[in-house]
């Protein structure tokens, strides 16, 4: 685990509520918690849900629950010209502007600006034809996996196999699936690929996090693995890191009590940037995986550890029995290990109670 660092992703998401203004504060907010990315959400009301789509039970619980998903959606539309100015005041600012396209539009225009990675939410794990055009871009790509079975993960990861190689045949189930076990193809996913494991509810009961797997994805795919954590609090996203997350994506809002589908699920400021500083702890705390005494505990060695020392006063030539040596500190004499071999030997000369052998 030496040099392991989490990439911490604050999901400003659709928390602006549609203002510049308030996008533009989430940036700010990200990047003075120590965040390496902030991420918004990129898409077309229209192209995204239809006339008869409902919103889900958290959604209703949070806006107008009279309100149309289209409608919802359509007031938090961050338009393509705000993108230009949130990423110039994310550079300024020293941190990665990523979002998350939701329909072929908004993916051609994330593509066109030319950014460090692409994020896939997980509703479109199934969604073939947004995850071949990602892959066919060449982009690297992190991809959420909430709701999802190991094999429809899997799937997912055979048509972005299938994007990366570059075949000329056409897609298809069978094409996808010819690319998963060819291991070129699956050498240059693993180029490009992370998953996030996470549990698609707002916000999500920890009985329902299943942190465990994780490492079931890891294990089955061979890819980089984090958690999207949708959790109140930062207690889960810190077990996650623990147990070897190398992302953490977790929302940012500037107001918790806020209208809006996210802001209950999300972290103000202040905590997340006590999420963030716990986080590089537990990454400090992780070590190297050497069971060696560790600089800092060297010095108490003779102070926290016992020597053989003489139980009473002994003479020169005596020979010794249990009854006549034992174990005391400081540590800086015979290791107790050497108990046993010293029974039975004459000492070489007079000893008092508590000396060193």
């Amino acid at each position: 685990m030496t040099g392991h660092r989490t990439l911490i992703i604050a999901e400003a998401g659709v928390n602006h509520s549609g203002s510049l203004e308030t996008a533009l504060a989430l940036v700010d907010a990200a990047a003075d918690a120590g965040a390496d990315i902030v991420k918004f959400q990129t898409f077309n009301a229209n192209s995204l849900a239809g006339r008869s789509a409902v919103k889900a039970d958290y959604q209703q619980r949070t806006t107008d629950a009279s309100e149309s998903q289209r409608a919802m959606l359509q007031r938090l539309e961050l338009p393509q010209s705000a993108h230009h100015a949130l990423i110039a005041h994310a550079r300024q600012r020293g941190i990665e502007f990523l979002s998350t396209p939701f329909d072929h539009q908004s993916l051609e225009f994330l593509l066109s600006l030319h950014l460090p990675r692409i994020k896939i939410g997980s509703g479109d794990l199934t969604n073939a034809p947004l995850l071949h055009l990602v892959a066919q871009a060449g982009a690297t790509l992190i991809l959420s996996t909430g709701m999802a079975t190991l094999g429809e993960v899997e799937e997912a990861l055979g048509v972005l196999a299938h994007g990366y190689s570059g075949s000329n045949e056409a897609p298809s189930i069978a094409a996808f699936r010819a690319s998963w076990r060819d291991p070129v193809a699956r050498r240059r996913l693993a180029q490009h690929v992370s998953l996030l494991h996470c549990t698609t509810e707002y916000p999500c009961p920890p009985g329902d996090v299943n942190l465990a797997a994780m490492a079931a994805m890891r294990s089955a795919f061979q890819l980089p693995v984090g958690y999207s954590d949708h959790t109140d609090g930062i207690e889960i996203s810190l077990a996650a890191v623990a147990l070897g997350a190398g992302i953490i994506e977790k929302h940012l809002t500037l107001d918790r009590k806020a209208e809006g589908p996210d802001h209950a699920a999300s972290l103000e400021p202040a905590d997340f940037k006590r999420m963030v500083s716990a986080i590089r702890n537990i990454e400090a705390a992780l070590g190297d995986g050497v069971k060696t005494p560790r600089n800092s505990e060297v010095r108490n060695i003779p102070v926290a550890r016992k020597s053989v020392v003489a139980a009473r006063p002994l003479k020169a030539g005596e020979v010794l029995g249990p009854a006549d040596i034992t174990t005391k500190r400081p540590g800086s004499g015979r290791s107790p290990i050497e108990y046993w071999s010293l029974i039975g030997t004459a000492t070489t000369r007079p000893y008092e109670a508590d000396d060193p052998l």
